[in-house]
């Protein structure tokens, strides 16, 4: 018991990347496909390391979009971003990971998304369901 006490100890002084102390009905998936990915703007939202598995999320592709958020821009550090788009063809697919994260830090994840994204339950390939990012209000621009 001392060892596992002793481990748990541990990881909490050393902010390791499992949600501590929370039940698995707290716990949920967010699928990232973006700056979400970056271990600096997960330290800066969450104050840990995300730990998850490599997924897709097939009928859908990455399209850019041009945030106007200077906030959001100075913080990622670059105004186009990713964003998906619903083609429902299926050889479309975006690659991503799936995190596991606590409720409490979907709340932080939705501050840290600029206006215009919403968070959406979406099934992903293996078949487990994770929230999604994305822009509803399309705000593109050519970039090409």
């Amino acid at each position: 018991m001392f060892a596992r006490d002793h481990k748990q100890q541990h990881d909490e002084q050393t902010n390791d990347s499992s949600p501590t102390n929370h039940s698995k009905s707290d716990l949920q998936l967010l699928f990232a496909y973006g700056t979400l990915q970056q271990e600096a703007v997960q330290l800066a939202i969450f104050g840990r390391r995300l730990k998850g598995k490599t997924d897709a999320l097939a009928e859908y592709r990455l399209t850019i979009v041009r945030i106007d958020d200077q906030d959001f821009v100075t913080a990622s550090g670059t105004a186009d971003h990713r964003n998906l788009e619903f083609t429902g063809n299926q050889a479309d697919v975006v690659e991503g990971i799936a995190f596991t994260v606590t409720h409490s830090e979907l709340q932080q994840a939705d501050a840290y998304e600029p206006a215009g994204y919403t968070r959406t339950l979406v099934e992903l390939r293996s078949g487990l369901n994770a929230w999604v990012y994305l822009q509803t209000a399309r705000q593109t621009e050519d970039l090409s």
